[in-house]
């Protein structure tokens, strides 16, 4: 787990495909060993992307307090614009570790500040949202996809990353989709396609909320139920206000536990369709336990009010760091050399789960 979290995703897009062609006993080129690094050398590896990010947060967390703006689009601009200490140097491995480890800790901690009689008072509404909004992009993911000359694995792969929870569930996905020539080339686009749309609507959706009137609850009901990656949502939705963010974290976790059901749906129709062939192992994500943890604890009583604010504050100085690493790894240049139909159709599935989402939160809440 922790190599994992300082590899970038394309590498981990790399190995899987490479562990895939060595499962189906055909030659791979010299695969390199998982390196097991002691504590001190893991440290050393990390530390000086970790600095940056931090570095950006606490100029972040500054400004936004000298000019009343969100902190989190500060940090998210500022890393930007160091987007090339993540192309190549010293650096990656601490800020792939930051965007992922540091936000997973950090989401997990929000826990603490949420309470089952807080999403008993959201009522059935963002559950059946989340289902629908899933299974509706995948869907329309596949129909797209073939209208545009794309294979249906890149449907299933771009709709389960824009429906569930980005670069996560494009690589949970892909592990359990058939190989072809063009499968590595879909999840690396992927993963970068949908880091970039995450993005840009980290940005444009809460100005969208204001401008149309929605309340702190259905404004997080939307962003939660629309943005893909977890940091944009949790970014977005604090920007607006606490009870924003809370809700948008909730039902953003809702779409994130469909990974599992999704992902053996999957191998279960393609083991069917390939005369029962096996699956892969579907990764889950245990800061979803750690998050729910936390809230039964804290529904409980069991948590003390001066724990439950040094969780908030560990909780949001973690997610300020991760939108700053993020803001590194993001990149538009990559997107160029794909050509523009797979964009097309993860842009018409953003499109899709957005106005789904929205029509629910005006029309059922």
């Amino acid at each position: 787990m922790v190599i994992r979290d300082i590899d970038t995703d394309a590498a981990a897009a790399h190995e899987m495909f490479q562990s895939f062609e060595g499962m189906e006993g055909l030659p791979t080129s010299a695969p390199a060993a998982r390196r097991q690094l002691s504590i001190e050398a893991f440290v050393r590896s990390v530390y000086p992307g970790v600095l940056v990010a931090l570095t950006i947060a606490l100029a972040a967390d500054w400004l936004a307090g000298h000019y009343k703006a969100p902190v989190m689009l500060f940090a998210l601009l500022f890393g930007m614009t160091f987007h090339f200490l993540h192309e190549e140097g010293r650096c990656i491995a601490g800020i792939e570790f930051a965007s992922k480890a540091v936000l997973r800790t950090g989401v997990a901690l929000l826990g603490a500040r949420i309470t089952v009689e807080q999403i008993i008072a959201l009522g059935p509404v963002p559950i059946a949202m989340v289902v629908a909004g899933v299974t509706t992009t995948l869907l329309f993911g596949l129909l797209l996809a073939r209208l545009l000359g794309q294979s249906r694995s890149f449907g299933v792969l771009s709709g389960g990353s824009v429906g569930i929870c980005g670069a996560s569930a494009a690589l949970a996905i892909a592990s359990v989709l058939p190989k072809t020539k063009e499968s590595e080339r879909d999840v690396i686009l992927a993963v970068v396609v949908v880091t970039t749309l995450s993005t840009i609507a980290m940005i444009l959706y809460p100005m969208l909320v204001a401008a149309i009137g929605l309340d702190h609850q259905r404004a997080g009901l939307f962003l939660g139920g629309t943005i893909h990656d977890v940091a944009q949502v949790v970014g977005a939705g604090y920007m607006i206000s606490q009870q924003t963010g809370d809700v948008a974290t909730y039902v953003k976790l809702l779409r994130v536990a469909m990974l599992l059901p999704v992902v053996l749906s999957i191998a279960f129709f393609i083991a069917r369709a390939q005369g029962g062939r096996g699956g892969a192992k579907v990764p889950v994500p245990w800061f979803l336990f750690g998050f729910a943890a936390l809230v039964a604890l804290n529904s409980l009583g069991f948590l003390a009010k001066p724990v439950v604010d040094a969780a908030g504050d560990i909780s949001r100085w973690c997610l300020v760091v991760a939108i700053a690493a993020l803001g590194m790894k993001t990149t538009f240049k990559s997107l160029i050399a794909a050509g523009w139909r797979p964009v097309a159709v993860m842009v018409a599935e953003t499109l899709w789960i957005g106005g789904l989402v929205l029509a629910v939160v005006e029309l059922a809440t």
